[in-house]
C-alpha cells in the first residue's frame, strides 16, 4: 500500500530543493506534481534568485514558476552567446556627453507581441531620451531643460523616470508625455537618489548636500520625512534588496555611514528620530548590498596617508526588546588590499560572501574576508568601469572593449564564470556596404548605423573609449566616449 505525505507537510519539504529538484520531485507522482506547482513554492525561488522580483508587476500574465523558467532560459542564452550572436546598433551625431543611463524596461515588457529592452539617457545637452534596443532608435525625448540633470532612476515596474538637475530641481518622467508628471524645486543641491518600492508603493529618497535624506512619495512627489543624516553630503543612497534597509553615506573623510529602518522613514513618528545605527569605518567610497543575504552589507573604505583600500562586511538586526527596537550591526569580516595592489575604484557583491573589484586591466573575486578566489586578464589595459548586478558583471576598458562575466548558481565554483568579449565598431569606419541614415527627433540630430551579426572584431578610432555599459537578459548597451566630442550609444541586442 502507497503511502501518501499530507500536502502541508511535503510542501514545507519542498520549500528547501532548488528548482532542479523541484521539477525532478513534480515527476515522482500525480500528488507531488500537483504540490511542486505551488506558486508559492516557485515565488520564493525568484525571491531568492533575484531581488527585483518582489512584486508581482514584473509577472505579467506568467506564473512564477513560467517566470522562473523563462528567466532562467534567457540567461543561459546569454551565458553561452558569442559575439556573432549580437545585432549591433550605434547612435552618433549630435548626442552630447552621454552620463547616467538606466533600463526603463521590465520584464516581459513587450511592443507589438516583441520583446523589447529600453534605456533611458541623460545627456549633457540636458536632455533626457529613451532608446529601442532592438531596433537601435530613439523613441522618445524631454524638452531641453534649464539646467543639467545630474542623476538619474527608473522604475521599470511603473514605467518611471526620475531626474535631478544641477540646480536640484526633482522631476517624474513617463517617458511618454511631454512635460514631467511631477516637480520638486529642493533647497539644495542633490548628490544622491534612490528609488525603494515596498508593500505600501513606491517612494523616491533624495540625499543633498547639507546632509539631509527626503522621504517623497511617486510619483507625486509630496514629502513624506526629512532627516538630516550628515554635516556633510549624502554621497551614496542604497535600499537593501528585501526593502528593510537604507544604507546612507558621504565620502567624506570625517563621515561614519549611517543604516536607517526603511519603515521609519516612509511613516514617521512626531517628535521621535528615525531608527538608525552609525557604522564604524569612516572614509566611505562604495557600499552594496548581498543580494540573497539582504540585512548584510559590505563597504569600501580608504584609509591612511597611503589611501590603502579595505573592504569590511556587517550583517543587520533590529531586535525588538519590549516596547522598544534597537538596530545591531555584527562585523562578519574585514580585510585590507595588499599595498603593491592598485587601488579599485568601482565594488560589486555575489551571494554575499565574494567581493568583485576591478585593479588595473585585472578584475578580482576575493572572499569577504580576504582570499583570492579568481583573477580575470580579460582586458589589455585600465578598466574603466564597473557594473554588477545580481546576475551579470559588465567590465568596459581603455581599450575599446567590454566584457561579460556570470555569476553561478547558488555560488558554486568556479562562482564567476567569464562569457563574451565585445570589441566595438566606430562610425568612422564603417564600411562602405553598411547602410547608414541620419535621423531628426525632437531637436537632437544623430546617425544610426545598422550592422548585421557580429562576426569580426572591430575596433574605434584613436582617442575613443567604453566608459560604462548595463545589460540584462536580452541586451548590452555601453557608452563610448571620445576627448572633446559627443558620446556614442552602442547598442547590443541578442538574437531570440
Amino acid at each position: 500500500m502507497e503511502f501518501q505525505v499530507p500536502d502541508v507537510p511535503l510542501l514545507k519539504i519542498f520549500s528547501f530543493l532548488d528548482a532542479f529538484s523541484l521539477l525532478q520531485a513534480s515527476q515522482v507522482n500525480r500528488c507531488w506534481n500537483r504540490v511542486a506547482e505551488n506558486d508559492h513554492l516557485w515565488r520564493n525561488l525568484c525571491l531568492k534568485k533575484w531581488s527585483f522580483c518582489n512584486f508581482s508587476q514584473c509577472l505579467g500574465s506568467l506564473t512564477w514558476k513560467q517566470f522562473f523558467l523563462k528567466q532562467r532560459k534567457q540567461e543561459y542564452r546569454m551565458a553561452l552567446a558569442k559575439p556573432e550572436d549580437f545585432t549591433f546598433r550605434e547612435a552618433s551625431g549630435n548626442l552630447g556627453i552621454l552620463g547616467p543611463m538606466a533600463y526603463l524596461s521590465g520584464n516581459d515588457h513587450t511592443v507589438g507581441g516583441q520583446e523589447k529592452s529600453v534605456i533611458c539617457t541623460v545627456s549633457s545637452k540636458h536632455v533626457l531620451c529613451t532608446w529601442d534596443v532592438q531596433e537601435g532608435t530613439m523613441i522618445w525625448s524631454s524638452p531641453v531643460q534649464q539646467s543639467s540633470i545630474m542623476h538619474l532612476a527608473t522604475l521599470p515596474q511603473m514605467h518611471l523616470a526620475f531626474t535631478v538637475d544641477l540646480e536640484g530641481t526633482v522631476k517624474v518622467w513617463n517617458c511618454q508625455d511631454e512635460d514631467a508628471l511631477a516637480t520638486l524645486a529642493m533647497p539644495r543641491v542633490c548628490f544622491s537618489l534612490e528609488i525603494c518600492l515596498t508593500n505600501d508603493g513606491p517612494f523616491l529618497m533624495v540625499g543633498n548636500s547639507e546632509g539631509d535624506i527626503y522621504t517623497l512619495t511617486v510619483p507625486e512627489l509630496r514629502g513624506v520625512s526629512k532627516v538630516n543624516a550628515f554635516k556633510y553630503s549624502v554621497d551614496l543612497l542604497h535600499c537593501s534588496p528585501d526593502r528593510k534597509w537604507i544604507f546612507a553615506s558621504g565620502t567624506h573623510q570625517n563621515i561614519l555611514p549611517m543604516v536607517f529602518l526603511t519603515e521609519c522613514l516612509l511613516k514617521p513618528s512626531e517628535g521621535n528620530s528615525p531608527l538608525c545605527l552609525s557604522i564604524p569605518f569612516s572614509s566611505c567610497c562604495r557600499a552594496c548590498w548581498a543580494p540573497r543575504k539582504t540585512s548584510r552589507v559590505t563597504v569600501m573604505y580608504r584609509r591612511g596617508s597611503f589611501k590603502k583600500t579595505g573592504f569590511t562586511t556587517f550583517d543587520l538586526m533590529a531586535k525588538r526588546t519590549g516596547g522598544r527596537t534597537d538596530i545591531q550591526a555584527h562585523q562578519v569580516a574585514t580585510f585590507l588590499l595588499p599595498v603593491h595592489m592598485e587601488s579599485p575604484i568601482w565594488m560589486g557583491v555575489g551571494d554575499g560572501n565574494m567581493i568583485v573589484f576591478e585593479s588595473g586591466p585585472y578584475l578580482f573575486l576575493f572572499t569577504i574576508s580576504g582570499h583570492l578566489l579568481q583573477r580575470f586578464e580579460d582586458h589589455q589595459r585600465t578598466i574603466s568601469n564597473l557594473w554588477v548586478d545580481s546576475v551579470h558583471i559588465l567590465t568596459t576598458s581603455m581599450d575599446d572593449s567590454l566584457h561579460l562575466y556570470m555569476w553561478e548558481d547558488e555560488g558554486r565554483y568556479p562562482y564567476l564564470k567569464s562569457c563574451c568579449h565585445l570589441e566595438h565598431i566606430g562610425s568612422d569606419l564603417a564600411p562602405s556596404w553598411f547602410a547608414k541614415n541620419t535621423h531628426i527627433f525632437v531637436g537632437v540630430k544623430f546617425s544610426i548605423i545598422n550592422y548585421v551579426p557580429l562576426s569580426t572584431d572591430f575596433v574605434f578610432s584613436v582617442g575613443s573609449y567604453v566608459s560604462k555599459a548595463i545589460c540584462d537578459n536580452m541586451s548590452i548597451v555601453c557608452v563610448v566616449s571620445r576627448i572633446r566630442e559627443s558620446s556614442i550609444l552602442v547598442m547590443y541586442s541578442l538574437h531570440m
